[in-house]
């Protein structure tokens, strides 16, 4: 750990503002990237940093401090926001199901976006299908090997990094990440396989 950083954690547990003030400006544009890149949705995702970070003062305040790496300790933070929001979403989705269709909230969907009329619609179109595929085949990974790939490919950070957040060995981080992108390959282009 470097030694600013770790004087600046010493500096927040003593809860000086302005060193929860800098710890929060270097690690919230990571977590919220992290965050976007698991909920797609940037409200969401700022809500969800913001909440992270209110459990990190939370935790000064009880004493529950990190025991090896603070960026881990962080994500693995985010990390469990992102399932309770998605528990979150499932309770609602069921609940919408009792409610009859006629009191359900109208959706808004591709209609109401206006289209830049010098766009290339057929571009357009296909980075669409593109992404969807790919979001469709990641959705049906394993939670691990979905956070394997978005903190490996998404947040550009080492195996050792992700082993540390996700409490596992760097070999069990390598076999994932393998397995992961093994079975999106065959996901995505089962004709060559």
């Amino acid at each position: 750990m470097r030694t600013r950083e770790t004087v600046l954690l010493k500096r927040a547990q003593a809860y000086e503002e302005q060193a929860i003030a800098e710890l929060y400006d270097h690690y919230a544009p990571r977590i919220y990237s992290y965050l976007y890149r698991r909920v797609h949705d940037a409200q969401v995702a700022e809500d969800l940093t913001s909440e992270v970070f209110v459990r990190v003062l939370q935790a000064l305040q009880s004493e529950q401090f990190w025991h090896t790496s603070f960026q881990a300790w962080l994500y693995r933070i985010a990390h469990n926001q992102v399932i309770d929001y998605y528990r979150q979403q499932t309770r609602q989705q069921e609940q919408m199901h009792q409610v009859p269709l006629e009191d359900q909230p109208e959706a808004t969907g591709i209609e109401n976006v206006i289209a830049d009329p010098s766009a290339d619609i057929d571009a357009t179109r296909d980075a669409r299908e593109i992404a969807g595929g790919l979001e469709a085949a990641l959705s049906r990974l394993t939670p691990d090997q979905q956070q394997v790939l978005v903190l490996r490919f998404g947040e550009q950070m080492k195996t050792q990094e992700i082993a540390a957040i996700m409490n596992k060995t760097n070999g069990a981080i390598e076999a994932l990440q393998h397995r992961a992108l093994a079975t999106l390959r065959r996901m995505l282009d089962p004709g060559k396989v």
